[in-house]
């Protein structure tokens, strides 16, 4: 196909694009060296060839090794029968779908707009984002997790809540920060999806138990309990309420009672907007919400956790582009996300330079879910349910009496007018006078801060003698 004018330019663009992601990628945020990969490889190998515990085993030269819940180390058994090069790939192909779907149910209608110009500047701004490079390099299991979970908001704005809950039961069972998402199916009033979440937790939770008893044992009794398996809570990388209150205790222990009170202020504000998204069926608001609660409660929120902020990036570009101010201030965010700026204060993180400056993420999170355009009309925004009086009636089968049209009898629409509006255009309530309402599935919807070897990891800022 030859390509017009237009096309060589956005081709061009695209290629000095993906050229200037590659090298920032490459030269200025250190690659983390597939540490956490090597974690879960290096850890099912220890429990299936040499008879160890999954929680025994240590990355060489670290102190750090298997921190998730048993079933998490089940699921992984398949890295077993590979070496740690086929894993990493395995590990990049489950990270590039669980992307694809990330970003087709976050921009997906607005993605096929703009055909392949927009998919292609979609995905390179996507990969400069620091949570979402981290978790590649890291080989972490973030974006499936939020896969996952979306899938879940997908099959309940579709009609298809048959299945909903089995993905953020999976995602809990695997990692417990989840969980918070069947809080949110209950204040949606949820039930059976509910019900499906803590089933299929369960159920993965028992299995595990079964395969590795002893394991299980020990996770559920000490290691859960213990935040010293993850890391230092005042390390920079810890973007949480934990973390920010860790750093300005450093060297002495966060208050307890300082965090309670914090993170009770934070759930409430959590409750509060969440109900208001439900109230006006904004489920992608929902389940953003939910997302950055869920960074800010946890003890620790490394920076590649942050990918559960994706949504709320989501909604505000997409509100940006009928606002300007917002389009302004999610440019900004993104911008500083990208920037690694906390790693300024790797070292010390002391002064008011250094409690604004390392605790940047935490500000951003804080500042989304204050504020994030949450309950309001958006292109293609899916109901979390759809209501009877949204959806015009389905047409009768029997053929109507012939009335003689007059000046003074509006001419009724035919079935076959009511049908085509049924599915594909706006439903008309006459209840309200015929004021057109859309139907829900047509409602318009710096310097080199990580540049040693001792960063590696985003665990510690001491790698152990």
């Amino acid at each position: 196909m030859r390509l017009t004018g237009t096309d060589r330019g956005r081709l061009l663009f695209v290629l000095a694009l993906a050229t200037a992601v590659a090298v920032f990628t490459a030269t200025v945020p250190l690659l983390r060296d597939w540490f956490d990969l090597r974690v879960y490889h290096g850890a099912v190998d220890a429990w299936i060839h040499h008879g160890g515990s999954v929680y025994d085993y240590r990355v060489p030269g670290t102190e750090y090794g298997f921190t998730y819940p048993p079933f998490a180390a089940v699921i992984m058994l398949p890295m077993a029968l590979f070496g740690l090069h086929a894993a990493i790939a395995v590990g990049l192909l489950l990270n590039l779908a669980a992307t694809a779907f990330v970003l087709h149910v976050l921009a997906g209608e607005r993605l096929r707009r703009h055909g392949w110009f927009g998919l292609a500047v979609t995905v390179c701004l996507l990969a400069l984002l620091e949570p979402v490079r981290d978790t590649f390099s890291f080989g972490q299991v973030n974006l499936v997790l939020l896969a996952l979970v979306l899938g879940d908001a997908w099959l309940l704005s579709t009609g298809r809540a048959r299945w909903a809950g089995v993905g953020i039961g999976l995602a809990a069972a695997i990692k417990l920060t989840p969980a918070i998402f069947i809080v949110l199916l209950l204040l949606a009033r949820r039930s059976r999806a509910a019900g499906t979440a803590v089933g299929v937790a369960a159920t993965a939770t028992a299995l595990a138990a079964w395969v590795m008893p002893d394991a299980s044992r020990f996770y559920w009794t000490e290691a859960v309990w213990d935040t010293t398996r993850i890391g230092r809570l005042d390390y920079v990388s810890n973007q949480s309420l934990q973390g920010v209150l860790a750093r300005l205790a450093d060297p002495a222990e966060p208050s307890r009672a300082a965090w309670a009170l914090a993170a009770l202020a934070v759930l409430g504000v959590w409750v509060w907007r969440a109900r208001r998204a439900l109230a006006a069926d904004d489920v992608l608001g929902a389940f953003a919400l939910t997302g950055l609660a869920a960074c800010l409660l946890s003890p620790i929120t490394w920076v590649h956790h942050l990918v559960w902020l994706l949504p709320s990036l989501a909604i505000l570009f997409g509100e940006g582009l009928r606002r300007r101010r917002l389009l302004w201030i999610a440019g900004c965010l993104y911008v500083l996300l990208c920037s690694s700026v906390v790693w300024l204060w790797f070292d010390d993180a002391s002064g008011i330079d250094g409690f604004v400056g390392s605790n940047t993420y935490v500000w951003i999170t804080l500042g989304l879910l204050l504020g994030l355009p949450v309950g309001q009309a958006r292109v293609n925004r899916p109901p979390w349910r759809r209501r009877t009086s949204d959806t015009a009636p389905a047409p009768s089968p029997a053929a109507p009496a012939r009335v003689p049209a007059s000046a003074s009898q509006p001419t009724e629409p035919s079935s076959a007018a009511m049908a085509a509006g049924t599915a594909v255009g706006p439903a008309v309530d006459t209840r309200r006078g015929g004021r057109s309402e859309p139907t829900g599935s047509t409602r318009p919807a710096a310097p080199k801060p990580q540049s040693s070897s001792e960063r590696a990891s985003s665990y510690t800022a001491k790698p152990p003698a």
